[in-house]
């Protein structure tokens, strides 16, 4: 191991060592909400609420507005998201799953990119954030995406897991190192949550 990456393995372990326990506990909730998601429960939910409170508060305090911001959001949409799973019962879904035309993708990746650029420059200019341009561009498109995965898109884990692994780099600048692994995580239940969703979807159109 060179001299480089033995400092930095140190330097998160120590990070680590040191981090808020409300960091853990916010990380593990959202760990329980994904699996559930991939399971369509609308406990699910409930795990995002309490995740995304903790991580306005944490993330407000660490000079990562947007992210604050963005679960502030979460925090709404985990209410609005549970509203439209309610019903869900044993074998039937009040939302069925669903895919997108790529004409629809086009738009969505069009508006998500204009949104980021210009939310990134206001940042990049009034210097309110850590990572501006990751910031802005990690928080929009989670926006965006969390409205897919309430309606049952399916793509949405795909665009989750471009999400997840440039939020793993915005983490790993800031110092925000279980979330950081969290969103590693995250990344291979994306594909797992993908997967899972296309086995319901072939089953509902056959």
């Amino acid at each position: 191991m060179s001299w480089t990456s033995k400092n930095m393995l140190e330097e998160i372990l120590l990070a680590l060592h040191k981090m808020s326990s409300w960091e853990i506990v916010a990380a593990l909730m959202g760990v329980a909400y994904i699996l559930l998601a991939a399971k369509e429960s609308k406990w699910c939910w409930l795990f995002a609420f309490f995740s995304t409170l903790i991580y306005t508060v944490l993330f407000w305090d660490g000079q990562l507005p947007m992210q604050a911001l963005l679960n502030f959001y979460y925090m709404g949409m985990a209410i609005y998201g549970f509203w439209l799973w309610r019903n869900r019962g044993a074998q039937t879904n009040a939302i069925m799953i669903s895919r997108w035309r790529w004409r629809q993708h086009s738009i969505f990746v069009v508006v998500g990119v204009m949104l980021s650029s210009m939310v990134g420059y206001y940042l990049q200019k009034n210097g309110h954030s850590q990572s501006p341009m990751l910031d802005a561009y990690t928080t929009v498109f989670s926006v965006l995406n969390t409205w897919l995965i309430a309606k049952k898109v399916l793509e949405n884990w795909l665009y989750w897991v471009v999400i997840d692994v440039a939020a793993t780099v915005l983490y790993f600048q800031t110092g925000y190192y279980a979330t950081m692994l969290l969103f590693v995580l995250n990344t291979l239940m994306a594909i797992t949550g993908y997967v899972a969703w296309v086995k319901v979807y072939k089953q509902q159109v056959h």
